[in-house]
């Protein structure tokens, strides 16, 4: 008897079939075959560590385009957590939402959908965190995903630059790498190189963001 698919299984197939293809939304949510296939996306990204790219990571994707550059998922990423676990959770916070206070099962607020609790980090995975109780919170799909935040005023290059200041050299490498992957091209014309896409990582070392702007020779 043939197992059938999960979603996640399914796009997750579809990406390591096409790796470094541009892929459209309409494309994902067909292969998905439901209507939270962007759910599905982000899991892979957040909880198996594929780097799945979007328009947030680089600029020349558009809004409802996505790229799996590296079959290879990120170290660490795994999510091991039990249904054992994931119950005990949601009773302790009395299955509401531990930031709007949506009920699970009613109305949302934000948007009238029907309310589905899921397990948060207070502390990203991605910056240390940990599956223990005390890291664990109950958050509806709204907060979670960060839909409820999309009316929030977004820092100012004042405050972003005074946060960078204060950060540490590797940090501070950390942004550049990531600003130079987002915007390979205008770097590269700021820099006065032909345009040609950047292929660093956001821990990349200074000589490998140099040579990805084609500063490589002497």
């Amino acid at each position: 008897m043939t197992q059938q698919l999960g979603a996640r299984a399914k796009l997750r197939h579809y990406f390591l079939d096409h790796v470094g293809e541009v892929l459209t939304s309409d494309t994902l949510r067909e292969v998905a075959g439901i209507s939270e296939w962007a759910r599905r996306v982000r899991e892979l990204r957040n909880d198996e560590g594929y780097q799945i790219l979007s328009h947030h990571d680089r600029s020349d994707l558009k809004p409802w385009e996505y790229v799996l550059e590296d079959p290879s998922p990120q170290q660490g990423y795994a999510r091991t957590m039990s249904k054992e676990l994931r119950a005990e959770i949601l009773d302790r916070d009395g299955h509401t939402c531990q930031s709007c206070g949506a009920v699970a099962g009613e109305p949302h607020p934000y948007d009238g959908r029907v309310t589905r609790l899921q397990i948060g980090h207070i502390k990203d995975k991605s910056m240390g965190g940990t599956d223990e109780p005390s890291n664990l919170v109950a958050l509806c799909s709204v907060c979670n995903e960060g839909a409820s935040n999309i009316t929030l005023d977004r820092p100012t290059w004042l405050k972003l630059e005074v946060q960078i200041r204060r950060a540490t050299r590797d940090d501070q490498l950390k942004v550049l790498g990531w600003l130079v992957r987002k915007y390979s091209t205008e770097a590269r014309e700021m820099l006065g190189h032909p345009a040609k896409p950047a292929r660093i990582d956001m821990v990349s070392p200074p000589s490998a963001v140099r040579t990805s702007l084609g500063d490589d020779q002497e």
